[in-house]
């Protein structure tokens, strides 16, 4: 055990000391150490829940002959950072997470870990962790919350953020939002659409990281108690047979992975952190494997906000595994893959019970996947659009740019009526080191939906988008503006064309007037401090996942 290096022998005895200082007994000090990783705070609704879900946990690891160890890891509300400085912190958060992982169980010399996260960056960040530390490691998230009811319809946080743009459009006035906020957020848990926590909660399944249900099982439940003490006594099955992280995120897990991604139209910052979770692994994941995968995979789920299913339909439905049954059936589940029941995934698969939330692998919504990687000369290094947010008529956009040097400016344009059907807005200088940080650009597709926009207008940015974005939306553009990307080039007036068919973005530009823009191109540096300061030269291009070496 790795946990011998802090407890046993003659040189140890201080360290003994200090570990009966906190309560160990001589007992639990010779049993392993296990450390219970709780992203629990209470400023983030999904996380509101994580002490009972660690309770539980702890339980689980006694009950099998270990020692639970929590400590805690910081977590970021996507929504609440969301439009101002702190959506500059959210994509950060992932990497102090997987950093802050390691130190504390390097430095402790823990044996196993049990990780508990729930929303957007925790999940990628603890699964990024596992992967580098390589101890036998088991994911419990907090589960989704319930979808919430506003005027006998479904709603959910995208609901609210819509009707932003509803209320500037005249459609809706203070009262109704007010009692709109009132209702669509009804219980904690990760926000309850196919939105990136959930869509990242799904990936933990996919890759063989956790039990069954974990994606969908709502936070409420008592099942997610339950599942969480299984979670507890998993991982002591794990460090008994010696089966780590890397053992099970592989290639076939990655493959797997993506294949359900597609499947359920999950939202594009997946290929941000798959990407990322894979660099960790030592596995190799690029854009053009990403297309090759969607190409072939079939879009089967229609979760909020793509439809008016929510995860607990996905639940009831049979969840991930479920469908991950059905892809198995054209062949695009590798069914050998090791997961963390200690056996081949394919032993975990389960049939549907519901063919309207998961449809059958014959009667997809459409016959390639969710997520779209985009190339062209206004993306060299390639572009993701949500696909499967889009209305299945539209294969394409022609229009002219109408260009923003960050968020706040468009949404201050979209929300004056600047905005026009036919534009293609712009919004540079948001990309991981121009953002710097890579927000989130809910607020300005929200507002174009609630205006009813969003089948008339296209949106790029070298920055990214909330899971909970629908219509023609294409984000991380790379290179970025702030590295000279044709994004920076771009002016007002030019013409954008994007054809989803051909996966193709291009700005119609000749060479010597890219040439010129080139030559004068002086990028904008925003001044920043504090961690910012450090992010901005660590970070990668988003076409590598945005990671920090």
């Amino acid at each position: 055990m790795k946990s011998e290096l802090v407890k046993t022998g003659l040189t140890k005895a201080p360290h003994r000391a200090l570990l009966k200082a906190t309560g160990l007994t001589d007992e639990e000090i010779a049993k392993p150490f296990i450390g219970v990783v709780n992203s629990f705070n209470e400023i983030v609704p999904g996380h509101i829940g994580l002490r009972e879900i660690s309770d539980a946990v702890k339980k689980g690891i006694l009950a099998e002959g270990g020692t639970p160890l929590e400590f805690p890891a910081i977590a970021v509300c996507d929504g609440i950072s969301m439009n101002h400085e702190g959506m500059k912190y959210s994509l950060v958060s992932r990497e102090v997470i997987c950093d802050s992982i390691e130190i504390m169980t390097k430095a402790h010399s823990l044996d196993a870990l049990v990780l508990i996260p729930s929303c957007d960056k925790a999940v990628p960040g603890m699964l990024m962790a596992a992967a580098r530390i390589n101890i036998p490691t088991v994911v419990i998230s907090g589960g989704p919350m319930l979808a919430g009811k506003f005027d006998n319809k479904n709603a959910d946080i995208t609901t609210v953020f819509e009707a932003v743009g509803r209320v500037a459009n005249k459609t809706m006035d203070y009262k109704q939002l007010h009692c709109l906020e009132e209702s669509a957020c009804p219980t904690c848990g990760s926000c309850s659409g196919m939105f990136t926590a959930n869509s990242m909660n799904c990936m933990t399944e996919a890759l063989g990281m956790a039990l069954n249900g974990n994606a969908s099982i709502p936070a409420v439940y008592a099942d997610r108690k339950r599942l969480a003490k299984h979670a507890g006594m998993t991982v002591m099955r794990l460090l008994e047979k010696g089966i780590k992280p890397r053992d099970i995120m592989n290639k076939k897990a990655f493959n797997n992975a993506l294949a359900v991604d597609m499947a359920l139209g999950c939202s594009t910052n997946t290929v941000l952190h798959l990407t990322a979770i894979a660099h960790e692994a030592g596995i190799d994941i690029n854009l053009d494997m990403i297309n090759e995968i969607s190409s072939k995979t079939p879009n089967l789920c229609k979760l909020s906000p793509a439809g008016n299913y929510y995860m607990e339909d996905l639940n009831n439905a049979g969840g991930v595994k479920a469908v991950m049954n059905e892809l198995d059936k054209l062949g695009l589940i590798d069914k050998t893959a090791m997961c963390i029941y200690g056996s081949e995934i394919g032993n975990t698969l389960v049939e549907k019970t519901d063919e309207k939330v998961i449809r059958d692998f014959d009667k997809p919504y459409s016959k390639d996947g969710g997520i779209k990687v985009l190339k062209g000369n206004m993306a060299p290094l390639g572009a993701v659009i949500k696909k499967s947010a889009l209305d299945n008529s539209i294969t394409g956009f022609d229009g002219q740019a109408k260009v923003y040097d960050g968020e706040d400016e468009a949404v201050e344009a979209i929300l004056s009526g600047c905005v026009k059907a036919g534009d293609v807005v712009i919004i540079r200088y948001e990309g991981p080191k121009g953002g710097p940080g890579m927000r989130e650009m809910l607020t300005p597709t929200s507002a174009l939906s609630g205006m009813g926009l969003d089948k008339d207008v296209c949106l790029l940015t070298d920055g990214r988008f909330s899971g909970g974005t629908r219509g023609f939306c294409i984000g991380h553009i790379s290179p970025e503006a702030y590295e000279g990307g044709m994004i920076g080039l771009v002016r007002n007036g030019d013409r954008i064309k994007v054809d989803l068919l051909n996966s193709t973005i291009e700005v119609d530009i000749n060479n010597n007037e890219y040439q010129k823009r080139k030559d004068s191109f002086v990028p904008i540096k925003k001044p920043v401090a504090g961690y910012l300061s450090k992010y901005i030269k660590l970070v990668s291009s988003a076409a590598g996942g945005a990671v920090c070496s």
